[in-house]
This record gives structure tokens, C-alpha cells and sequence, in this order.
């Protein structure tokens, strides 16, 4: 399957009917999910691995892994309502997709694949939850793909340093983020965010 394939099965995925603002609920675009799907398979990490989408909202990035071969594909979020729609649009379209409503920090399943975009810590309520993210991303898989704001990353780079892993490649992309909270004020704001490809040596 090609890269613009991919996006196009990703643009199906559905959106989170209600966002829950503290949670940070900004769905991954699929041009940029399918561009990350896309590098994690080209490093060797999606084909016959089992993959674990963290804070899986609706499921894009696990959708996206079980389309690239996955030999397994789970996805955890704490927002009932959002593995709702992941289990309903996985059956739907017969996709092998197992999905449970968990905190991050109670996921246990080990795997291959780590893929996430843990929330930015835009909001006071939410600061450091990208660390709660990349800490169990580290207790339970060898390679993550998470992605930040670009402005962080200097000290996510000690943290993870600190947990002994290494970033083996960085990308750059431009992250919209839609109108969805009355506190927003612009239709759309973007923002600088970097993927990272960890892994870890435990």
C-alpha cells in the first residue's frame, strides 16, 4: 500500500464526537498518521510486530498499523467514548483491532511497537503528561514513535537519556489543531511538533 493510500483510509477514521478539553484530545491529521505509520513500517517496526497504540482516541494510528500488517494491533484510552467508536468503526470495517478503556499508567501489554501522541501539555491541568506517556512506553515496548511540541524536546531528551534509550530519528511537521473548545480563539492553530523514534536499551 502506498503512503496517499494510506491517508485516504485514515481520513475515515472518526473524529471524538466530545473532546474532553483537559484530556487534549487533538486527533492526529491523517497526512501526518499515515507519514508516521509509513516510517515506522520502513524502519521494520509495524509488518508481523504487535503494536500498541497509547491514548488511542478513535484509534487512527492502530487502524493505520493493522492496514501495514500488523500482526497485532491494541489500543488503550481512558475515554470510554472514544473506544466506543474505535471498537464500532474496527468491526465495522473488519479490522483485527483489540481496544480497552484504561489509564496509561494500568496498561501492562507488552509489545513490539510503541505508536503515540501522548497530550502536549498544552494546558496547566495537563503539564508533564507526555512524560507519564514516554515512561510507560519504556516499560513496556523496545521502540516508541511519539510525537511533542518541538519546544520540549531538549528536555525530553535528558528524560529519556536518564531511562536509557536513544533517539534514532527525528521529524518535524506542522500540527493543526481545530476549533474545538470555546477557550480556542482561532479557527485553526499549529503547532511545532517533533516525532521521535526511541528505543530502549533494558
Amino acid at each position: 500500500m502506498k503512503q496517499r493510500q494510506l491517508e485516504i483510509l485514515l481520513e475515515k477514521v472518526p473524529k471524538p464526537a466530545i473532546p474532553i478539553p483537559q484530556l487534549e484530545q487533538y486527533m492526529t491529521t491523517a497526512p501526518i498518521a499515515a507519514d508516521i505509520i509509513f516510517t515506522a513500517y520502513q524502519w521494520g517496526d509495524i509488518e508481523n510486530k504487535t503494536v500498541v497504540d497509547l491514548g488511542c482516541g478513535t484509534g487512527i494510528f492502530s487502524v493505520g498499523a493493522a492496514h501495514m500488517g500488523a500482526k497485532k494491533a491494541l489500543g488503550f484510552d481512558i475515554d470510554k467514548n472514544l473506544i466506543a467508536a474505535a471498537k464500532k468503526y474496527a468491526k465495522t470495517n473488519a479490522l483485527p483491532i483489540k481496544y480497552a478503556v484504561k489509564d496509561v499508567t494500568a496498561v501492562h501489554r507488552t509489545c513490539d511497537t510503541v505508536l503515540m501522541n501522548p497530550p502536549f501539555g498544552a494546558q496547566k491541568s495537563n503539564n508533564k503528561a507526555d512524560r507519564k506517556f514516554l515512561k510507560k512506553a519504556f516499560e513496556i515496548s523496545n521502540v516508541i514513535y511519539s510525537l511533542h511540541l518541538k519546544k520540549t524536546i531538549f528536555f525530553l531528551e535528558k528524560m529519556i537519556k536518564s531511562l536509557d534509550g536513544e533517539i534514532t530519528y527525528q521529524k518535524e511537521y506542522s500540527f493543526p489543531i481545530k476549533w474545538m473548545f470555546e477557550f480556542h480563539t482561532k479557527e485553526v492553530v499549529r503547532y511545532d511538533v517533533t516525532l521521535l523514534r526511541i528505543i530502549t536499551h533494558h
